[in-house]
């Protein structure tokens, strides 16, 4: 039984673009054009997912694709941090940046760990290997990294160590064994 998931992180919002941690807002009217140069090269899909952040739902309106809101797929819950700049937050709150950035079970944010959304990524995996087919999920940032180490066997802290632009794609591909990294990068650029 072999699986396929494409992960395509959503469009780039005011957040992503000004360096900071996202709240629940749209794409850049930019990222829909985008978008559109994209929808062309997708692989047909058995099922779309989509995390429930705007972003991510408009995204997949954007690429035509008709897809069903999937919680395990959200963005990471950034507490009080939401909307603020990562210089904000560090002068705010050094200590707690520091922590967040080195304990994985850190939420000092008042919201989710990333070991939580590492648990939400494991999860969606687990449930993919027993269905075959391909599925497209729309998300973020976060979610791919912690799918990417997930898969790879690598420190969960390595998350940031990986660079997701908005609109790439990352694929990976399962036997109902194991999953591995398939590929991963931007289509369209800009």
């Amino acid at each position: 039984m072999l699986a396929r998931l494409t992960m395509i992180a959503s469009g780039a919002t005011q957040a992503t673009r000004k360096g900071r941690f996202p709240s629940d807002e749209a794409p850049e009217p930019r990222a829909f054009e985008r978008a559109g140069a994209l929808a062309a090269s997708l692989r047909r899909a058995d099922r779309v997912w989509t995390s429930p952040a705007r972003a991510a739902r408009q995204t997949a309106e954007a690429l035509g694709l008709a897809a069903t809101v999937e919680p395990l797929l959200g963005e990471q819950d950034f507490g009080r941090w939401a909307g603020k700049s990562f210089e904000e937050v560090q002068a705010e709150d050094p200590e707690g940046m520091a922590a967040w950035l080195s304990d994985p079970d850190a939420a000092p944010h008042g919201g989710e760990s990333l070991a939580a959304v590492a648990s939400r990524g494991a999860a969606l995996l687990e449930r993919l290997a027993a269905e075959s087919g391909h599925t497209i999920a729309l998300t973020h940032a976060v979610p791919i990294r912690a799918a990417m180490v997930h898969v790879l066997g690598a420190p969960l802290s390595s998350v940031w160590k990986i660079d997701i632009e908005p609109l790439s794609l990352t694929e990976f591909r399962g036997d109902g064994r194991r999953w591995v990294l398939h590929a991963s990068g931007v289509i369209v650029s800009g």
